[in-house]
C-alpha cells in the first residue's frame, strides 16, 4: 500500500492549527523539526487521511491543511485502519505507528469553529525510527507488522500512597522487569491512585489506542473499600478469562492461605489481555511465575497467529 503526501505541517505551539510548510526534516526519536509536538515520547508525528478531510469538507466544512493539528496529510491511506506497529517509510525517513486516535482533552480551534473534529477518531501517531527529509508529493510506503513481533505490554500500578509520593511502590517495576526478561516490550509504565474512573480510562486507552497485547495491573485487588481494580477491569471487558486468575490463586494458596482473599480478575478487551495482580513485589513475582510460560500461546491466539489450539 502506498500514499501520496498532500501537506507537511508544523506549529510552534500545541493546541493550535498547523501550517503547511511543504518540506521538513524528520529527526530520529524526536519528530518534525520545528514542531511543538516533537519530543521524547510516543506521539512524535501525527498522520491524517486527506481523503477523510475531503469527505469532511463535502459536508459543508471548509478546513485546510493542518487545521486538525496533523503533521502529515496524505491521500491513499486510511491510517486509522492500520495496526499499531505498522511502519511508514518516506524516502529515508521511517516511522512506526504507536497509537490510533486520541482523547480530546480540550476542544481545538477547528472544533470551536465548525463543531466537530475528526483527528481524535481518524488520526494516528507515530515515533520516528530513522531521520530523513520529506515533502509534498512524496510517496509513503506501508509495511505491516511481522506476525512474530515482540509482545507489547503495559504495566499499571494502582496505589493511593504511591501516586501521592508517600511511598515507593516496587510491584509495578518488578512486573515490568519480569516481562522484559521474557521478551516483552514494555511500552508504558504508569502509577495511578485507586480511582475506578481513572483505571477504566487508561485500560481503554491502552487497549484501544495503543493496542498493547498485555496489560498487567498491580494493586487494588483486596477487600478494602478503595480496592476497585477488579470492578474497573470487568467494566471494560469484552470477555472473561477466569482460568488465569484461578491459576494464580491456586498457586498462591500453596504459599499462603490468604491468597483466597485476592479478588483479581483476567479479561480480554478487543485483542488485549488484562490481568490483575496483587500489590506486593513478592506476590507479583509469585503470580507471574505461575502463568508467564503460558501467556505467549494465549497472546498468539488473540493475534490470530495460531493454527491449532489443541494440547501439545
Amino acid at each position: 500500500m502506498e500514499g501520496i503526501i498532500k501537506a507537511v505541517c508544523i506549529s510552534e505551539k500545541r493546541g493550535t492549527v498547523k501550517k503547511n510548510i511543504n518540506e521538513v526534516n524528520v529527526i530520529k526519536d524526536f519528530g518534525l523539526e520545528g514542531d511543538a509536538h516533537a519530543g521524547k515520547w510516543h506521539r512524535q508525528v501525527s498522520f491524517l487521511s486527506a481523503d477523510i478531510v475531503d469527505e469532511f469538507n463535502e459536508k459543508g466544512a471548509s478546513v485546510i491543511e493542518g487545521d486538525f493539528g496533523e503533521n502529515i496529510l496524505a491521500y491513499g491511506i486510511d491510517f486509522k485502519k492500520l495496526p499499531v506497529g505498522t511502519k511508514l517509510i518516506c524516502n529515508d525517513a521511517k516511522f512506526e505507528i504507536t497509537q490510533i486516535g486520541k482523547e480530546c482533552h480540550s476542544h481545538c480551534e477547528i472544533y470551536k469553529r465548525v463543531g466537530n473534529c475528526i483527528m481524535p477518531r481518524e488520526g494516528i501517531f507515530a515515533k520516528v525510527l530513522e531521520s530523513g527529509t520529506i515533502k509534498v508529493g512524496d510517496k509513503i510506503e506501508v509495511i505491516y507488522p511481522e506476525k512474530d513481533m515482540p509482545y507489547m505490554a503495559a504495566v499499571m500500578t494502582l496505589s493511593d500512597k504511591g501516586s501521592r509520593g508517600e511511598r515507593v511502590d516496587t510491584s509495578g517495576p518488578r512486573a515490568a522487569e519480569i516481562l522484559k526478561e521474557h521478551g516483552f516490550k514494555i511500552v508504558e509504565e504508569i502509577l495511578l491512585p485507586d480511582e475506578e474512573a481513572q483505571i477504566k480510562k487508561h485500560l481503554i486507552r491502552l487497549s484501544d489506542s495503543r493496542q498493547v497485547d498485555l496489560i498487567i495491573t498491580t494493586g487494588g485487588t483486596g477487600l478494602s473499600p478503595r480496592d476497585r481494580t477488579p470492578e474497573a477491569t470487568l467494566a471494560v471487558a469484552d470477555r472473561n478469562v477466569p482460568g488465569i486468575s484461578e491459576a494464580i490463586r491456586a498457586g498462591s494458596m500453596t504459599i499462603t492461605k490468604r491468597a483466597m482473599l485476592s479478588r483479581g480478575v483476567s479479561v480480554i478487551r478487543k485483542k488485549t489481555l488484562i490481568i490483575n495482580l496483587p500489590g506486593s513485589k513478592k506476590a507479583v513475582e509469585e503470580s507471574l511465575s505461575f502463568i508467564i510460560d503460558q501467556l505467549p500461546h494465549g497472546l498468539d491466539t488473540l493475534r490470530e497467529n495460531t493454527e491449532d489450539c489443541g494440547r501439545n
